[in-house]
C-alpha cells in the first residue's frame, strides 16, 4: 500500500483484480471459482466502491446476491457499502446475513464489530472485536486491536484503549490509524511532545485530516511552537475550509 493512504480506510483486502480497500480490508476472493458470475458481480461492485462509483457498486452487489443469495462477502460488502451512504437499517441487516452465514469470518467480526460500536453497541461490538483481535489465524490483528480500542473509548475506558493501542502499534508501528488515536489521547491527557511525535510517525503514513491538523495545532500551540502551529491553521483553512475544525479556527490569529 503507498506509505501516503488515506484512513477511512479501514477494512477491505487483496482480491482477483488486484487491489487493495483499506476500508473493508476482508471482502478478498480466495475461491478457485472467480470466473463465476456472482464472483464476478463481487469483485466489480468492491472495486467500484474503491472507485467510489457506489451507484454501479450496490448495482453489481445487488446482482451477486441476486445470483447467490447465500453470498457472505457479498451481504459484507453491501453492508459495507450501505454504512458507507449512511443506510444504517440495510447495513446491520447485511451484517447480521454474513456474520449468520460465515460466523467465524474475521472480516465481518471486524467490520460488523466496528459497526456496532459506533452505535454504541458495545457489548456485542466488543466481543466481536475481541473475537477477531485474538484469532490467531487474523494477520490483521492491529486493525480489530484498533477498533476495540476505539470502542473502549465510547465507553470511557481510557486505559483499556490505551494498552489495546500499544499492542496494535507493537504488532504494526506504522498503522495509521492507531497512530491517530494515540496522538489525539496523548493531546488530552496533557503529553503534548508525545502527541507530536505520534502525529510524525502518522504522516508518515497517511495524509493529514482536518482532525490532525485541528490537535496538531492545540499541541504546536501548547508547546510553544506557533510557526508550525501557524502553518498547520494554514493548511486546515485551505484543504478542510467547510469542517467544523476550520470554522473553530477562522478568525483566530
Amino acid at each position: 500500500m503507498p506509505r501516503k493512504s488515506t484512513d477511512i480506510m479501514a477494512r477491505v483486502g487483496i482480491m482477483v483484480l488486484v487491489m487493495t480497500l483499506s476500508a473493508c480490508s476482508w471482502f478478498s476472493d480466495t475461491t478457485p471459482e472467480a470466473e463465476k458470475p456472482t464472483e464476478i458481480y463481487l469483485q466489480l461492485g468492491i472495486r467500484y466502491m474503491d472507485l467510489n462509483k457506489l451507484k454501479l457498486a450496490k448495482e453489481n452487489l445487488l446482482l451477486a446476491l441476486e445470483k447467490d443469495p447465500n453470498n457472505a462477502k457479498a451481504h459484507s460488502a453491501l453492508a459495507f457499502l450501505y454504512e458507507k451512504i449512511t443506510h444504517f437499517d440495510q447495513a446491520r441487516q447485511h451484517y447480521e446475513a454474513a456474520l449468520g452465514l460465515a460466523p467465524d469470518d474475521i472480516g465481518i467480526q471486524n467490520n460488523y464489530g466496528k459497526f456496532l460500536c459506533e452505535r454504541r453497541q458495545f457489548d456485542r461490538g466488543l466481543a466481536l472485536l475481541t473475537t477477531a483481535s485474538s484469532n490467531l489465524l487474523n494477520d490483521r490483528q492491529w486493525m480489530a486491536l484498533t477498533n476495540a480500542a476505539r470502542c473502549h473509548l465510547g465507553m470511557g475506558q481510557r486505559p483499556e484503549a490505551i494498552a489495546l493501542l500499544k499492542r496494535a502499534l507493537n504488532m504494526n508501528g506504522q498503522y495509521s490509524a492507531a497512530l491517530l488515536e494515540m496522538q489525539k489521547i496523548s493531546y488530552q491527557m496533557g503529553d503534548y511532545k508525545a502527541a507530536e511525535d505520534y502525529l510524525q510517525s502518522y504522516l508518515s503514513e497517511a495524509n493529514h485530516t482536518a482532525e490532525t491538523l485541528w490537535v496538531g495545532i492545540q499541541t504546536e500551540q501548547a508547546l510553544g511552537n506557533m510557526s508550525l502551529a501557524n502553518e498547520y491553521r494554514t493548511l486546515l483553512l485551505d484543504k478542510f475550509p467547510n469542517s467544523n475544525e476550520a470554522k473553530q479556527v477562522a478568525g483566530i490569529r
